[in-house]
């Protein structure tokens, strides 16, 4: 059987303990009564994150507007790219990450209608550029199905975590390329469906969400990677931005047990409250307006809280109403 070149560094190691204590609290949060709209809001940010890393301008407004059936003014293109998405990603629940066949079933949804070859295998070469060239040249096509064959055999028959196994994929998919095109968002999503195998809360963790927001890490992680011929390097960088996901997500925790814990300890803080909070605290440039539209309030509604959360001093805002960002107050004297 084919081995992927890899070496667990003790980081990796480290990093995957504290992902294991840290997956049973988020879990706990998302069964929560607000959990159904957190997981759409992950749901959208996942989307709009990993099809921006490739290029797309549309922002998670529109991506959210689209979701709900609303019409969006912009190129045919990254409309198709969204919508193509949503439906991938609703495939989610029935995808099977150990089937080639499953991936290429993936593929043709994602790909539809914006290349000619959705669904099968690249027939040509294809390289990696950037603006000083070539970064990466891909493997000839003829070679693609083995190399495939041969990674989806070690992936269901390797005893390695499965936290390791999803990096190790993620990084040998994307040195394969095995698609004319769409190779980053499916080595992303495939990535995703491996980790919903240790848990099902990766079907909502926006780990793209992370990615996008340190983009040139993610590409210097590969390239190292590939420099060395090993991928211990991209194997640390994707644990930390997955235990990322999951601090960000279970609203950072405090001393006193989480931030949810901690404000409620002294600052009678509901659950559309502890909503408003953890959409800040991941995002801290969205705006009322798609606070509201992603749980469920009325602009006015939003507007009141956020404006009661503003006197208790939960919640500040600093720069411009136009580009400024949101900070979540804790207490009097620390901030996330």
């Amino acid at each position: 059987m084919y081995i992927p070149p890899f070496t667990v560094s003790s980081k990796a190691i480290n990093l995957i303990a504290e992902i294991a204590s840290t997956i049973e609290r988020y879990a706990i949060h998302m069964e929560q009564s607000d959990g159904l709209r957190l997981r759409k809001a992950n749901r959208i940010k996942t989307i709009h994150s990993s099809l921006a890393i490739e290029g797309n301008n549309l922002t998670e407004s529109q991506v959210r507007d689209i979701i709900n059936g609303k019409n969006v003014v912009a190129p045919l293109r990254e409309i198709q790219e969204v919508k193509n998405a949503i439906k991938t990603y609703e495939l989610y629940p029935s995808l099977n990450p150990f089937k080639v066949s499953d991936l290429l079933k993936a593929h043709g949804v994602m790909m539809q209608a914006l290349t000619g070859d959705a669904g099968r295998f690249r027939a040509g070469g294809v390289g990696v550029f950037s603006e000083k060239g070539c970064v990466h040249m891909a493997p000839p096509a003829d070679r693609v199905p083995m190399l495939i064959n041969d990674l989806f055999e070690w992936l269901a028959e390797s005893t390695d975590h499965l936290l390791i196994r999803s990096c190790v994929f993620h990084y040998e998919f994307e040195f394969i390329h095995p698609f004319s095109d769409g190779n980053g968002r499916m080595g992303r999503l495939w990535q995703s469906l491996i980790l919903g195998k240790l848990h099902p809360l990766f079907e909502h963790l926006p780990v793209e969400n992370m990615v996008y927001a340190n983009q040139q890490a993610y590409y210097d992680a590969i390239t190292e990677s590939s420099r060395i011929a090993n991928s211990g390097p991209f194997i640390d960088f994707m644990l930390n931005e997955i235990l990322s996901a999951l601090k960000a997500h279970q609203a950072e925790e405090t001393e006193n047990g989480g931030l949810n814990d901690g404000i409620n300890g002294g600052l009678n803080v509901g659950i559309n409250e502890r909503n408003i909070l953890t959409l800040i605290a991941n995002s801290p440039t969205v705006t009322v307006r798609e606070m509201a539209d992603m749980l469920g309030f009325s602009l006015r509604q939003c507007e009141r809280l956020i404006a009661e959360m503003k006197r208790k001093n939960l919640i500040k805002r600093t720069g411009s109403k136009k580009s400024g960002i949101w900070q979540v107050v804790y207490d009097q004297t620390k901030e996330i």
